[in-house]
């Protein structure tokens, strides 16, 4: 079974075996950078909760390997002062996606990322045991950009495909599993427009203007 979903703007392209999904854990359309800090799923866990995080090292700049020296546990603490904060921070997400629509993959879709922390969703407690962690390179203020909201929807359909209990109301915010403690991908995320964008990607329709022109 494959799934394909063309970016109009041409920043990504997923064309996903989803069986091969399913076995491996990996995207093709992802750049691999592996981070040591996952873990195997608890025995039984069901993969049915997509998240939606933001980042950005040093916070509000974008661009440059800080993000995946991080979460590879490779940050260099001298590089800025706000790194030996977080230099011995073990951490990771499934997936980033950068400010032009392009992935970077870390972990396995199989296998427990550690991105969501102390999380509870619908009453179920340690979301990373279920859930697949998407982070978005952004702030929770600074808009996100039109490629970021197409491949996120892209990404999220063939996702959606594979693992089919992640049904549109199980896709959330880090914000809302954790509560008072994350406040990402905070308001500058429009989740209209995502949604939009999801059911444009889902029916294989692509409108010719991004579902997120004009939101500020």
């Amino acid at each position: 079974m494959s799934y394909s979903a063309r970016n109009s703007l041409s920043a990504t392209v997923f064309s996903e075996d989803v069986s091969a999904l399913r076995r491996t854990g990996r995207l093709s359309a992802a750049r691999w950078c592996p981070s040591p800090n996952y873990g195997p799923r608890p025995y039984g866990a069901s993969i049915s909760l997509l998240v939606v995080h933001s980042i950005s090292l040093p916070p509000g700049e974008f661009g440059g390997r800080y993000i995946e020296d991080f979460f590879t546990n490779n940050l260099n603490p001298a590089q800025h002062p706000y790194f030996e904060t977080i230099a011995d921070m073990r951490v990771s997400a499934h997936v980033l996606i950068r400010r032009d629509g392009s992935l970077t993959q870390f972990v396995s879709l199989l296998d427990r990322a550690w991105h969501a922390g102390r999380s509870c969703f619908q009453g179920i407690e340690e979301c990373n045991d279920y859930s697949i962690g998407v982070e978005l390179e952004g702030t929770d203020d600074i808009p996100y950009t039109p490629e970021q909201y197409r491949a996120l929807a892209e990404l999220s359909a063939v996702i959606c495909v594979a693992w089919p209990d992640i049904s549109n109301d199980r896709i959330t915010g880090h914000c809302d599993i954790a509560p008072g403690r994350k406040t990402d991908p905070g308001p500058a995320f429009k989740w209209h427009y995502f949604r939009v964008a999801l059911a444009e990607a889902k029916s294989g329709q692509h409108s010719d203007e991004p579902p997120s022109k004009g939101v500020v």
